[in-house]
């Protein structure tokens, strides 16, 4: 079984609903799995220790989370054109990760919602695959053959899935369908990289 993992910080809920339809369009490739996972807020003061069990939603992720993946779906909310500081701060920890070669040459894909047009979603992005480009994985976006990506007046970039959550309230049929595009491609691409090893 192919295993992606989907790791996520949401704040207000659009990111976490976009977790779930990429989780969708994983599993909707036999033979593929989507794990869910997110990370905890973090003190602006001082580190503070959550619970070990969040009151709602996935469950915290761990370093052998990403060590077990097979490919990675990476979302955050876009917070001044950048990532979440919660996932930030999570990725900062993997560095036995990157001494190992862990995620060397696994698929990863990235994906945000922002409450403004223009509030940054495409260099929230880029910030989310820099990380990522230095654990060495392969990154996907999402291509023009996709309808909805010339079709969209919401969110939706060629570097990964995107919401726009201010005047809208939820996401779009266009936004909607790329998350599931995001993820059945991360999943077919994970499939095959583990089938030709």
């Amino acid at each position: 079984m192919t295993k992606i993992l989907i790791l996520y910080f949401s704040r207000h809920g659009s990111t976490a609903e976009m977790a779930n339809l990429i989780a969708r369009g994983v599993e909707s490739v036999e033979g593929v799995e989507a794990v869910l996972r997110t990370v905890a807020d973090i003190s602006t003061v001082c580190e503070k220790t959550a619970d070990s069990i969040p009151a709602h939603g996935a469950i915290y992720a761990t370093l052998d989370d990403l060590k077990s993946c097979d490919g990675l779906a990476l979302g955050s909310p876009t917070h001044f054109g950048n990532m979440a500081a919660p996932l930030k701060y999570f990725i900062d920890q993997t560095t036995p990760l990157w001494l190992s070669s862990a995620l060397q040459g696994k698929p990863a894909a990235v994906f945000t919602s922002s409450a403004s047009m223009h509030g940054g979603h495409e260099s929230t992005l880029l910030s989310m695959m820099l990380p990522l480009l230095h654990h060495g994985m392969l990154i996907l976006g999402l291509p023009y053959s996709e309808a909805a990506l010339r079709e969209t007046s919401t969110g939706g970039t060629p570097y990964g899935a995107s919401h726009w959550s201010l005047e809208q309230g939820g996401l779009s049929d266009h936004e909607k369908s790329l998350c599931r595009a995001l993820g059945a491609r991360l999943a077919k691409t994970a499939q095959r990289l583990k089938l030709s090893v």
